[in-house]
């Protein structure tokens, strides 16, 4: 007792903002701890001893594939970095169709974006909100909470930023169509595939129960995919081997009603691919009984029926369903289309950056990934300040020599130069002089330079909208921010043709790493560098291997090797969960 007076008297004498009273309990071994906080006027008080840090801010909105590698590649002791994004994980999408069919469970393809910045230190702040407004003026971000509305605190907030990295994907686009918004499945996230994989298993459930008709039952078990590229295609060959490896077995009764069916509006599925492996697929789709209707544009989606229109006769075809996949192409986020308005890009459908990744008319806002656009600067724009810069003595021509001087820097600030020069076999710098009828020339005046160029601008091409562009986009922003001082003073960058001296970082240039599309029955066809293409069993053992080395952590490299060994020997979960 008299130990307990004591700690009373020394805890009342000392006044702090917590008291903390240990009892130690001597027959459990326990121990309590209690803190008692001092409340005055109902606030809790904090205090602040952080001095203001000096560094500058930089604020990312969103966790994909490019957020999250500038993150995992910024040097953060130069920098103040606040992440804000509506999610609060970083989700490996090109398994996104196989989390449909659970070939691999959800929770296998994400990383917690605190486990990630837990990495760095912790010396990254995380907020779960979604941007509403970018202030390019002020150089403030809005953002809103999602989080439950009846827990305490309000849910509006907004960011100072020096640099902003706009990193926020794309959404779905309807182009309009009506009815898609109300009826339609999409798969763009995680809780997309989710849903997909609830309804498959309710079109079965409803299909079996007595008393229905067989057209009932055809149409239930229509499963329409709107979109023949790469995502639509791999649900399209996953819901194939879910069908036929899984469910089949377990919903004998209902077999023989299954259908699936692909609708794109080209002449061929897969048309960004190599046309041997856009054949293959075609070919692989009729062996396994999956339509493809190619030529065809959808026009409008009721709540049973899709209706399309077919590009070679006109006529207008109703199709019933049980479900429908929209899966083609990508759209403007509205807060991004707000900001496209403030800095003059109104007129443009997708938010446009220079070869830097910076926003057109925006010095310090950078965009990423799918929201955004390289548009890159053409030659011809140039042509004139370019003959300008390599006429050094001034005599109104250039000679091959000349040429070849800023040749390099041509080829880095334009690299449209060097894919035109691949293409037409020309080896050498004196190749371009040469006039129509192939004789070679030591020099040529204004005209004639701009005549070789003029069809170099031919060869631009955007970039694809893909996880391998986005990423590739933030290691390269995150390491000219880690060079920013170091190139301010030594750019490493082109010659500035229309005024002296050299941009301060390389361009940003995209190596092309190749691409899968896995086809089902354990097939997969493949473009690799070098015009490579493989197609069959082993591309598919080479698309396993590539997709575990390329996930984000330890963790879920091991859990989505574990879900496709589960999957060959347990097959495929078909709980409704």
């Amino acid at each position: 007792m008299r130990g307990f007076t004591y700690l009373s008297k020394v805890f009342h004498s000392h006044s702090s903002y917590s008291k903390l009273l240990v009892l130690c309990s001597v027959s459990t071994g326990g121990l309590l701890v209690y803190a008692e906080s001092n409340v005055e006027s109902g606030k809790q008080v904090v205090e602040q001893n952080q001095p203001e840090s000096k560094k500058k801010r930089v604020v990312v909105l969103g966790t994909g594939w490019g957020g999250t590698s500038f993150l995992k590649d910024l040097d953060i002791s130069s920098y103040d970095v606040q992440v804000v994004s509506p999610r609060n994980y970083f989700a490996f999408t090109p398994l996104l169709p196989s989390v449909t069919c659970g070939t691999v469970e959800a929770r296998s393809i994400v990383e917690p974006v605190r486990n990630i910045i837990k990495k760095r230190s912790g010396e990254i702040q995380f907020w779960e909100a979604e941007c509403l407004k970018i202030d390019p003026e002020n150089h403030t971000v809005s953002c809103r909470s999602g989080i439950n509305d009846n827990l305490a605190g309000h849910n509006d907030f907004s960011l100072q930023y020096d640099y902003l990295v706009v990193a926020v994907g794309a959404q779905v686009n309807t182009f309009n169509t009506p009815g898609v918004m109300e009826h339609c499945h999409f798969l763009k996230e995680v809780e997309d595939a989710q849903r997909i994989r609830r309804t498959v298993i309710d079109c079965f459930e409803k299909s079996v129960i007595p008393g229905l008709s067989e057209e009932e039952r055809r149409t239930n078990l229509h499963f329409v995919i709107v979109g023949g590229g790469p995502t639509g295609v791999e649900f399209a060959a996953e819901l194939h081997d879910y069908v036929y490896e899984d469910l089949v077995k377990i919903y004998p009764s209902v077999k023989d009603f299954v259908k699936i069916t692909v609708i794109q509006s080209g002449d061929h599925i897969l048309n960004t691919f190599d046309e041997r492996i856009s054949s293959f697929a075609e070919q692989k789709f009729q062996r396994d009984g999956i339509e493809v209707s190619t030529g065809c544009r959808v026009t409008s989606v009721s709540d049973h029926f899709i209706n399309m229109k077919v590009k070679s006769t006109g006529k207008h075809v109703e199709v019933p369903y049980g479900m429908v996949v929209w899966s083609t192409g990508v759209g403007t986020r509205p807060f991004v289309k707000d900001f496209m308005e403030q800095v003059g890009q109104e007129k443009r459908r997708i938010l446009a950056t220079d070869e830097w990744l910076r926003v057109k008319g925006c010095s310090n806002v950078y965009a990423l990934g799918d929201c955004a656009s390289v548009d890159q600067r053409k030659v011809m724009e140039d042509i004139s300040a370019i003959f300008k810069a390599a006429d050094k003595d001034d005599s109104g021509t250039l000679s091959v020599e000349e040429f070849r001087d800023v040749l390099e820097d041509i080829i880095i600030r334009y690299p449209q130069v060097d894919l035109y020069l691949k293409n037409k076999h020309l080896l050498e710098a004196k190749d371009l002089f040469r006039d129509s009828e192939g004789n070679e020339r030591e020099e040529v005046d204004v005209e004639g330079f701009k005549l070789a160029l003029s069809h170099v601008d031919s060869q631009m091409k955007s970039l694809p909208a893909t996880a391998q562009v986005a990423a590739q986009q933030g290691t390269y922003l995150a390491r000219c921010l880690n060079r920013w001082d170091q190139c301010k003073s030594n750019p490493e960058g082109p010659r500035r043709f229309k005024s002296s001296g050299r941009h301060e970082f390389l361009p940003f240039e995209y190596r092309h790493l190749g691409q899968f599309a896995p086809l089902g029955g354990d097939q997969a066809a493949a473009e690799l560098p070098g015009d490579w293409v493989s197609m069959g069993h082993s591309t598919q053992w080479l698309w396993y291997s590539v997709y575990a080395s390329k996930q984000v952590s330890w963790r879920t490299r091991y859990l989505v090797v574990g879900d496709w060994v589960r999957r060959y020997i347990f097959g495929r979960d078909s709980s409704r969960i």
